[in-house]
């Protein structure tokens, strides 16, 4: 009886730690505390990502967990866990609402949480409703100093298909290996210490794409999905952007049977000029939303950039006739290999575009 007694009490003190270290508070989504980066919708229930590339950063301390509560509509988002700068595991993020230790066992010390959205932006949406932390823990103001702003326009390339296929697979589709955070773009913003916004979508091209929409379409969207859905450039302007579009279109012209070729072309091919006014208007549409910005026009690093390619002199065209003394031309190397990108291609692009940044000081 007495040991029944005492193994009671035991099981009883354990339920009560366990309950104690278990007591948590809400940071809600909408903690003047909480940082995003990237086109997001605030409500004051949540906030909702539709981008790749959107992040959500937590700095604090005396908490030794941390949750996040998430919604989906489909079981493919990833994200990126990242503490204190440093790339810590990928969260696959599934359908319905649902609470995820994104880190345990943290120091009493002030701890930067960030959850980075590493899938496409596509018709996949995240609702975000806040972090959960330790009952004691407080919550910090952002201290990090970011003055320069970049902004990403840009395909499957930018957006991060995959780059995390492993060496001798084939190219994929799946989400598990697409990862915005090793992209040249994402990789450049981390060497500037830029804040970062990605607009990119697989597929998408300036004149045609895989899929309906083509970018001079989106581009001006919060929810891409929704031409309704307008964001407000006033609330970001990037001191450099860069714009690495037409591998789509490289592809498409040559697609008479496409749905898409027919839908924008009809059965004519589209001429040289029609490609150069079009990127003339998209890259003016830039400007007139971002008046100060340096606009890097970019291509490549995939078969649009290949030996004998036209694409690329279709751009410095563009650029030439557009006569902005702001504008630039940074065509990367082609991998001549076959595939997306992958990570060392990334790394070998972004090495291309910091060079190209420092070089020309746009950074100043």
């Amino acid at each position: 009886m007495l040991r029944i007694k005492y193994l009671l009490s035991f099981t009883l003190l354990l339920w009560i730690s366990s309950a104690t270290a278990q007591k948590l508070k809400l940071v809600g989504s909408n903690n003047n505390r909480v940082n995003y980066m990237g086109r997001v919708l605030q409500t004051d229930s949540c906030t909702t990502f539709y981008w790749c590339g959107t992040s959500v950063q937590l700095n604090v301390k005396n908490t030794e967990n941390v949750k996040a509560i998430f919604s989906e509509n489909a079981d493919v988002n990833y994200y990126d866990v990242i503490i204190d700068g440093k790339y810590t595991s990928k969260l696959k993020v599934l359908k319905g609402k649902h609470t995820y230790t994104v880190a345990n066992g943290l120091t009493k010390k002030p701890h930067t949480i960030q959850l980075f959205k590493a899938t496409n932006t596509d018709e996949k949406i995240t609702n975000f409703y806040g972090f959960m932390v330790d009952e004691c823990a407080k919550v910090l103001k952002d201290k990090t100093k970011q003055p320069l702003k970049m902004e990403f326009f840009g395909d499957s390339i930018t957006a991060g298909h995959g780059v995390e296929v492993p060496d001798g697979m084939e190219d994929t589709y799946f989400a598990e290996y697409f990862n915005n955070y090793f992209t040249y773009a994402a990789i450049t913003a981390r060497y500037f210490n830029a804040q970062y916004h990605n607009t990119s979508k697989s597929g998408i091209g300036v004149t045609v794409s895989w899929d309906p929409a083509i970018m001079p379409e989106i581009y001006n969207r919060l929810n891409p999905n929704d031409s309704l859905s307008k964001w407000d450039f006033s609330k970001y302007q990037p001191d450099i952007v860069v714009v690495n579009l037409f591998q789509n279109d490289n592809s498409l012209v040559n697609k008479p049977e496409h749905v898409q070729f027919i839908k924008r072309f009809g059965t004519t091919k589209p001429s040289e000029e029609f490609i150069i006014n079009a990127y003339k208007n998209f890259i003016s549409s830039l400007r007139s939303v971002y008046p100060n910005a340096k606009i890097i026009c970019a291509l490549g690093n995939m078969d649009a950039v290949n030996k004998d390619s036209k694409w690329p002199g279709y751009i410095k065209t563009a650029v030439k006739e557009l006569n902005d003394n702001k504008l630039y031309v940074n065509i990367f190397k082609p991998k001549n290999s076959p595939g997306h990108p992958r990570m060392a291609a990334q790394q070998a692009m972004a090495d291309s575009l910091i060079k190209f940044i420092k070089d020309n000081k746009l950074d100043q």
